[in-house]
């Protein structure tokens, strides 16, 4: 059985004349969790971007190449973005809830949807929160703002509003970069836990982290994917000697 949820084909990708992401071609697997490491400005996160279709808010992109997500290339222009970054959920750098509260932050898209049922939405909030390993602090206080919440569990908020949706890929863009260790620590448990269901697709400056993580790990430099394997084996015995010299600090 092919358990390549996502086939990365020939991807290019420039903003404006300058070219970001030269010839990628990869596969991301079924629950599993896929690091994505490298310098500064290698591509990591553009290439993040590019797998719910966020990068083309920026003006003057041009992409070629191929992403299909369960066989469906998501380029076509038959493909529903609403749809699309509903199955594909994001979780970005900094903890970013809306202004409204917590209960709100999880139900807005069940709403967006249609979804009026105040049992129905309960559920779905519960649900989420509990996936999101929040439900336990907050359920005596879903209408205060989310903003009153830590800095850990604010991010922690922002994935149980993306698994509202119910997504099936879960991008995460250096989700811990923002957050002190305690909280590193706890979102990095979600994170494991959340591979038994979704798929999780993570870029991260932190090595320990991609180590610590990730099930396959790819390394990026200057918009190119210089290798991908098994985490173990990119971190012990890589291939190319240019991922030997960033993993072990030479440069980066």
């Amino acid at each position: 059985m092919d358990k390549r949820i996502i086939k990365v084909n020939d991807l290019s990708l420039w903003y404006g004349k300058t070219q970001a992401l030269q010839n990628i071609s990869l596969d991301i697997e079924e629950n599993e969790i896929t690091a994505i490491i490298g310098p500064s400005g290698c591509g990591k996160s553009t290439f993040l971007k590019t797998i719910n279709r966020m990068v083309e808010i920026i003006p003057s992109v041009k992409i070629e190449g191929s992403i299909r997500l369960f066989d469906e290339n998501i380029y076509d222009d038959s493909i529903n973005l609403v749809n699309l970054r509903s199955i594909v959920g994001m979780v970005f750098q900094k903890p970013n809830p809306f202004p409204k509260s917590i209960y709100e932050n999880v139900a807005y898209a069940s709403k967006r949807h249609g979804i009026r049922d105040k049992a129905k939405l309960n559920e779905i909030v519960e649900k989420s929160l509990k996936q999101a390993a929040l439900w336990d602090e907050v359920k005596g206080r879903l209408n205060e703002s989310g903003f009153s919440l830590s800095g850990g569990q604010q991010q922690r908020l922002c994935v149980a509003r993306a698994l509202a949706n119910e997504p099936q890929v879960i991008l995460m863009d250096e989700p811990t970069s923002a957050l002190d260790p305690i909280a590193t620590g706890r979102l990095e448990e979600l994170i494991q836990n959340l591979k038994n269901k979704y798929t999780v697709v993570i870029v991260t400056h932190n090595m320990q982290q991609a180590a610590r993580l990730s099930d396959k790990t790819a390394f990026f430099l200057s918009g190119k994917m210089v290798e991908m394997d098994i985490t173990n084996k990119i971190f012990t015995n890589p291939k190319n000697k240019k991922t030997e010299d960033y993993i072990t600090g030479r440069f980066g």
